[in-house]
Order: structure tokens, then sequence, then C-alpha cells
């Protein structure tokens, strides 16, 4: 069988743009996800992945979707510090309402107070190495 293998997206491997001062973007955008997608479903239906390939697959994207979720709650957390509103941070949230960030920042509250308290919450989940 072919190689079993699907890059990752062409923005994850080619050298980041100079970025403004004090402006930090996403590591990946929901493009580079589509775009690699579809490469995966290609591969997939040529017969270049079989099951166990796309069984680490699976467990790769999961643990990259745990990550990019501690990201946004990061996020979430050091916007409140910055000063953002509910009301600014709600549309993010696809909703027009503080319900969802406001119920989200409360989870959270319950086992850290701060950006940097989650931060250092997030390195010792992950251990040394």
């Amino acid at each position: 069988m072919a190689e079993q293998s699907v890059s990752r997206p062409e923005t994850m491997s080619s050298p980041e743009p100079a970025e403004p001062a004090g402006s930090v973007t996403a590591p990946i955008t929901a493009a580079d996800v589509l775009a690699w997608l579809e490469r995966a479903a290609e591969a997939a239906r040529a017969g270049e992945l079989d099951a166990p390939a796309l069984i680490e697959l699976l467990g790769q994207l999961r643990q990259a979707s745990t990550a990019c979720a501690n990201a946004s709650d990061w996020t979430l957390l050091a916007a409140r510090e910055a000063g953002a509103s509910l009301r600014q941070i709600a549309p993010v949230f696809g909703k027009g309402y503080v319900r969802a960030p406001a119920a989200r920042l409360e989870k959270l509250h319950r086992e850290v107070l701060s950006s940097e308290q989650f931060l250092e919450l997030m390195r010792r989940r992950m251990g040394p190495g």
C-alpha cells in the first residue's frame, strides 16, 4: 500500500509571516483544517490510508482538539483580564448573548482564577517534556 501519511496544513510547515508588534494569531485556522481534511479524504478514497493509519490520525486530532480547547479557555481568561466585556466576547461563541462565555468562565473559575494559573495548570497536566 502507498505511504500512509497526510501532511500538516501548509501554513504549519511554511515560515510564518512577520506579525505586527503586539499581534498574535492562532497557530491554525478553520481553512487550514478544511484543506488538510480534503487531502486526507482524497488519500483515504485512494486507499492510501488504512484503518490503523486513520485510528492514529484520530488520536492525533483528538489531542489537538483538546489543545485548541485549552488555548481557547486561556484566551477567554486573558481577554477578561485585559478588560473585555462579556458582550464583546459573546459573538465569538456564536451567540448574541453573554450566557455562553459567562458559563465557560464560571466553570474555569472553579479551577483557576487567572490566565497565568490556567497556563500553570496546563503545564502540570502535560508533565515534563
